[in-house]
Formats: structure tokens, sequence, C-alpha cells
């Protein structure tokens, strides 16, 4: 359905076009979802940074994840990860994760701060809603920030995830919902891990484009 994170990230533009000239901030998730908000935030002529969230991964299969933490300490856990791994092993991954949260914001954001959210039209992008764990952070952090309106924008998500992440904001946009989603790698035929080099390369290209 995409060829790449380019190509999704200018269909979504054109999906938010109405958006254009509205002073909104975008905000691209790390890593994936920052090379798309690029290119939305580009087509908008909005102002451009990332927020930075992290997947809680269970330590058995670090794929999965049993929910998310983001740069404001925001958490977000499914029901049923108390049951699944103790207290003491949750304790110690959102300890580890809080580390990577830290070190991406000094990596990647060069350690600046968000910008001003309190009152702005907040569109929040990744490259799709998987479980959509550090997408609920993302929102929590924008809500505790007092964000006037929170929009998500995704290339591809889940139908039931589209829906709850929904009922969280005041827009989703979704530009494939698959009858049969397994991952988000699957509408994209060119796909693997962002690396941070590939991120602060957008990033320096967003300061120059965007400033």
């Amino acid at each position: 359905m995409f060829e790449d994170r380019r190509d999704a990230g200018e269909r979504l533009a054109k999906a938010l076009k109405k958006y254009k000239n509205r002073k909104v901030l975008v905000l691209g998730i790390p890593r994936g979802g920052v090379e798309v908000a690029y290119h939305v935030a580009t087509y908008l002529g909005a102002e451009f940074s990332m927020l930075v969230a992290r997947k809680l991964p269970y330590p058995y299969n670090p794929e999965a994840g049993f929910g998310a933490i983001a740069e404001d300490n925001s958490i977000f856990m499914f029901k049923n990860a108390e049951r699944e791994l103790s207290k003491k092993e949750i304790e110690k991954i959102i300890e580890e994760q809080k580390q990577e949260v830290k070190r991406r914001v000094e990596r990647l954001r060069k350690g600046k701060p968000l910008p001003e959210i309190s009152g702005r039209e907040v569109i929040l992008i990744d490259d799709g809603l998987a479980m959509g764990s550090t997408m609920r952070t993302a929102i929590m952090l924008c809500k505790n920030r007092k964000a006037e309106r929170i929009v998500v924008a995704v290339p591809v998500s889940g139908r039931d995830i589209a829906r709850d992440i929904g009922e969280m904001v005041d827009e989703i946009v979704v530009l494939e919902k698959p009858l049969f989603f397994y991952a988000v790698a699957q509408v994209y035929n060119n796909w693997y891990d962002v690396s941070d080099e590939e991120v602060l390369e957008i990033m320096k290209k967003a300061e120059e484009i965007l400033r």
C-alpha cells in the first residue's frame, strides 16, 4: 500500500490538507514516525518536532509490549500486565525505558524541550498503530500539557485500535485499516528499522526548511 515512509507521509499529508496554514504543531514519535511526520509538516507548513515515547517490552519477547512510557513519565499499561509479570520485573523495565527515553531526547532532540503545547492544535504522527501503547502515552502527555485539540494521524492501524485511540482524541486520521492486520510493516514495500543517524538527518533538514 505504501512504498516507504516518505510515500506514506506524503499521502497522509494530503489527507490533512485542511490543516494547512493553521499554525498546528506536528509531533512525530521516533524513530519511524519522525520521517512520516516530517513530510506532513513540510506539506502543511507547520511547526515540527518529536515527542519521545517508548514501548515497555516483555523480557521474553521484546517485539511485544505490555504498555509504554512518554518523556513526561506518563505511563500506560494493558490490564493483563500485572498478571504476566511481577511488580519487580515491571519496575525494572520501566526504569530501563525511562533511561532510553532520556537518551533519545538528548541524542535525537539534542536535549531541547518540547515546543509549547498548551492551547495549541497538535497532530501526533507515527508510521502506524500496532497495539497503540506509545500513542496512548503521547496523547496523555499532550493532555497533561493542556493541548487545545489533539489529532492522531497514521498511515495504517488495526480497526479496533483506531477506534480505541479515536475515543481519546478530537480526531483520528488513518489511511488504511486492513481487514487482516498483524503488523505495521505489512503495508510497506520498503520497511526497516530507522537509525538514530537517519532521524538526526531528518531533524537537520527540518531546521533548514521549517525555520
